[in-house]
């Protein structure tokens, strides 16, 4: 019998691949993203320097070499997962897998959750009761080997449930670690939590169901079947996967902008930092746990846990630091003269720092190179960050192109 794998290549699906839901994406303006990084394009690799949801890579990928970073680790699971991973054949089903996940589940969590459900036609109150006792497995002691979801998560953005096939789902991919699609499983993984989190798309903070209509909106989301939303999705994205490793010489980076800078030969650098004073490192901290699975310290604040169980240690960027941000933009231009680079920097005229000030940075700087800025009418996500779920903006593509 023909897996469900061979199915589906033998019927040709094929569609873009998108695993996470991402605060500030380009995919709406890549392609303007992308003419202008041909326009400038040196013979050396693109850089992505703060690549987040990788789109530039799901883009580009296999079209020329391509080196993707950033500080956050879920970046780089992205990454591998759009470039290196290949269809090593080590998965041919994806039911083993959860058949062996659901073993993990029935043996470690099924008594468990049983006292935790949320049953149907239940009143304001009664909802509410269910959640504090999901919650409370903060407090709980378990033996078992992953349990950190179901510990930490547990009645915020998922249930009990949900979070348990996480912890289960994770401890069946964690057995494809030595194989070419370990990146390609995670980032399902990840797209499964954030297609059942109850949230706006991000992790900074959880609703709370203060009236009936949130109650029955977040019962919608308590009632999704994560397995089901990985299954799927693994597939999918196991469809889309080569047959063979990438044919060019792709480099996947987890630092610092200025370590990866001090890094790289001369290339063409797309740098597309944070605009605003929030930090990535909060509202996606829990894709970062779930891609470290490092059990971290959670943040208290006057004596008690923070709402958001935010990790403790958290990347701050300096571009997000009224502060910090004017040096952060120097040090990205100086780096890229001192790696003879030319540079496609995106841009907002709502960013910490003026679209003016920017340039005016540039033409201090950025003797042996032209340089324009190009801006484009962009409604910018706000993944429920503000009242408004949308700002319209103006988008600035700004770039450095050596002479």
């Amino acid at each position: 019998m023909a897996s469900e794998i061979e199915i589906l290549r033998n019927d040709e699906l094929k569609e873009p691949i998108q695993f996470i839901k991402y605060m500030g994406s380009k995919t709406k303006i890549i392609d303007n993203v992308i003419d202008v990084i041909n326009s400038v394009s040196n013979n050396g690799p693109l850089c992505d320097l703060f690549s987040g949801s990788c789109t530039l890579s799901n883009e580009l990928g296999n079209q020329r070499e391509i080196i993707t970073n950033d500080i956050q680790n879920y970046s780089s699971i992205l990454g591998y997962a759009y470039l290196l991973d290949w269809n090593d054949g080590s998965l041919t089903d994806v039911s083993e897998l959860l058949d062996d996940a659901n073993n993990y589940y029935d043996k470690e969590y099924s008594n468990l959750i049983s006292d935790l459900q949320y049953k149907n036609d239940l009143s304001l109150k009664e909802f509410n009761i269910i959640e504090k006792l999901n919650q409370k497995l903060i407090s709980k002691d378990f033996s078992n080997q992953y349990h950190l979801f179901t510990k930490f998560y547990s009645g915020t953005w998922w249930s009990a449930e949900q979070c348990a096939w996480i912890d289960s789902i994770k401890m069946s991919i964690d057995k494809y670690k030595d194989t070419n699609i370990y990146n390609t499983l995670m980032a399902s993984l990840m797209f499964a939590i954030a297609y059942t989190s109850q949230g706006t798309g991000h992790y900074a903070q959880y609703r709370d169901a203060k009236t009936i209509s949130s109650k029955n909106d977040i019962m919608i989301y308590r009632q999704k079947k994560l397995p089901d939303i990985f299954k799927k999705k693994t597939i999918l994205a196991l469809n889309n996967l080569s047959d063979v490793n990438a044919r060019f010489d792709h480099r996947v980076f987890n630092l610092d902008y200025i370590d990866c800078l001090n890094r790289i030969p001369t290339s063409t650098i797309y740098a597309d930092p944070p605009y605003c004073f929030v930090h990535y490192s909060r509202f996606y901290h829990a894709i970062e746990t779930l891609t470290l699975y490092d059990y971290p310290e959670i943040q208290f604040k006057n004596g008690k846990m923070v709402k958001g169980r935010y990790r403790l240690e958290r990347h701050q960027s300096p571009f997000s630091i009224k502060s910090k941000v004017t040096k952060a933009f120097s040090d990205l231009f100086d780096l890229t003269l001192k790696t003879k680079s030319n540079l496609v920097l995106s841009y907002s005229n709502t960013g910490m720092i003026s679209l003016d000030d920017i340039m005016a940075m540039i033409k201090k700087k950025s003797a042996g190179y032209s340089s324009d800025i190009i801006t484009i009418d962009h409604t910018h996500m706000t993944m429920g960050r503000k009242n408004d779920r949308s700002r319209d903006i103006k988008e600035a593509i700004i770039y450095l192109k050596r002479k």
